[in-house]
């Protein structure tokens, strides 16, 4: 052809001869086309740059162009806006009352999810990465792969020697929980779901301490059970409304944690204990018992109250214990433990959902147990806890006055603050991240309006006091936009 000096051209024609090539397939050298088409060098480089510019070609210097993979589509969105009318609608429980099928995780998320990079995390709910036992459990990992079997089928219920070993972690060494009474779970959070859909039938009334854990709250309303909020402070749950709580709604279920309690780190008063106990048998109800945070003890601590499930003779309380706070997120072991009937249920529950907790992770939890680090893992997370815990409350009591702490737990992982009156906690929480701290809000902590606003501050995801004391500042950059002095 002619000399043609115009790019346009140039590059339309090999537009059109595109098809002459496979995708993928080498287009003929720079040097090949200057001879092809008289053209310039520099006409033949602009030209292929269009044709690059349009995802038709690709040059790679030294190399040459070629034919680009054709693009993919995006095909045209369907129409889903049938599935609202079928996800909003409404079953009806055995009262006729209805059954809402949505499920709020918020409360959930805001403590799974990572913050940012370079938010001080004050919203998390596991230790930090230096404080989980990492070579330990990779240690435990790999010889618990090499245990013979370890790939092979596990007990439905969990391997034997660990059920026996949380039976003498819940009950004590010689105590009345025994290893046939104990399900080995994935996890805590995973023990509370197959308990309350073993107890309670959708539509029925739970009984929840007021505030409580956001988690078994997301849990009762996914299964369709209704929380009912019974008011808790320094010592617990009270005990008087529980058992006005349990006439009023003919609840057979109430969730509690006695030690520690998530969010406040109350703990149950020794007077109250019974009190729960008998107000159960009474109504003929079961006291789900989350333990979670008796590994979570600070060594200021002193001498612990045993579980409500060591004095339960009778099969009234189901105890939840778990491993993963205290190790990792990600080491998602835990038991319940049951005395009577109920235990063939909550087996039937769990098998139906998950068959059984991977025997890998099982063996790799029994070997971290039973190893000389963890007694030396569990001291160094004690010590840990409690030298972060005096940190936040010195930082909070000298740059946050305002915030009302009323209550320093000796164990657990974090602080419940009281807000001002009239402070949107939302507001205060997008002003923390704009300043660079995360915050857990306070009013998913309870089941129905809540009396008052609230933050919880987690200190065991955080690297140690310096950046506590500095996740402090920026929450208290976060008060002067959000609140005010």
């Amino acid at each position: 052809m002619q000399e043609r000096s115009s790019v346009g051209e140039l590059a339309e024609t090999l537009r059109t001869e595109l098809n002459r090539y496979s995708y993928g397939e080498k287009l003929p050298s720079s040097r090949a086309l200057v001879e092809r088409y008289r053209v310039s060098p520099v006409t033949v480089t602009r030209a292929l740059a269009v044709l690059a510019g349009e995802g038709l070609v690709v040059t790679r210097p030294g190399a040459g162009a070629f034919r680009a993979e054709p693009r993919r589509r995006t095909p045209e969105p369907g129409d889903t806006s049938w599935q609202e009318l079928f996800l909003s609608a409404e079953s009806a429980s055995a009262s006729g009352e209805p059954i809402p099928r949505t499920v709020d995780a918020s409360g959930v998320l805001a403590t799974l999810a990572a913050p940012p990079p370079g938010v001080i995390e004050f919203n998390g709910g596991y230790l930090h990465p230096a404080l989980q036992p990492e070579r330990a459990m990779a240690a435990a990992l790999a010889r618990a792969g090499r245990r013979p079997g370890a790939w092979g089928r596990p007990p439905m219920e969990g391997l034997a020697e660990l059920r026996a070993w949380f039976a003498r972690e819940i009950g004590g060494p010689a105590g009345p929980v025994g290893a046939s009474e104990v399900l080995i779970t994935a996890g805590g959070q995973s023990a509370l779901t197959t308990a309350l859909r073993a107890l309670a039938p959708p539509g029925a009334a739970v009984l929840v301490e007021s505030p409580t854990y956001p988690g078994m709250l997301a849990v009762a309303r996914a299964s369709g059970l209704r929380p009912v909020p019974v008011p808790a402070d320094a010592d617990g749950v009270r005990t008087e409304l529980l058992a006005a709580a349990f006439r009023a709604t003919g609840a057979r279920v109430f969730v509690c944690q006695p030690l520690f309690q998530n969010p406040t780190g109350a703990v149950l008063a020794p007077h109250r204990r019974s009190e729960v106990l008998r107000a159960a048998r009474e109504a003929g109800a079961f006291v789900v018992e989350d333990d979670f945070a008796r590994v979570l003890v600070h060594d200021d601590a002193g001498t612990l109250p045993p579980p409500l499930a060591a004095e339960d003779p009778d099969g009234v309380v189901v105890h939840l214990r778990s491993l993963t706070k205290i190790t990792s997120p990600s080491l998602r072991v835990g038991a319940l433990a049951a005395r009577g009937p109920v235990l063939s249920r909550l087996r039937a529950i769990q098998v139906v959902d998950s068959f059984f907790v991977p025997r890998p992770l099982q063996e790799a939890a029994l070997e971290l147990v039973g190893a000389p680090a963890w007694p030396r893992h569990l001291r160094t997370v004690r010590a840990e806890l409690r030298a972060r815990r005096d940190a936040m409350a010195a930082a909070v009591r000298r740059e946050l006055p305002e915030l009302a702490l009323t209550h320093v737990p000796s164990g657990g992982y974090h602080l419940w603050l009281r807000l001002p009156e009239g402070t949107d906690e939302d507001v205060l929480a997008t002003a923390g991240l704009r300043a660079g701290v995360a915050v857990a809000t306070g009013a998913p902590y309870f089941a129905a309006e809540p009396p008052a606003p609230h933050l919880r501050l987690s200190f065991a995801g955080v690297a140690g006091a310096t950046e506590i004391a500095e996740g402090v500042r920026r929450l208290r950059t976060a008060c002067d936009e959000a609140i005010g002095r």
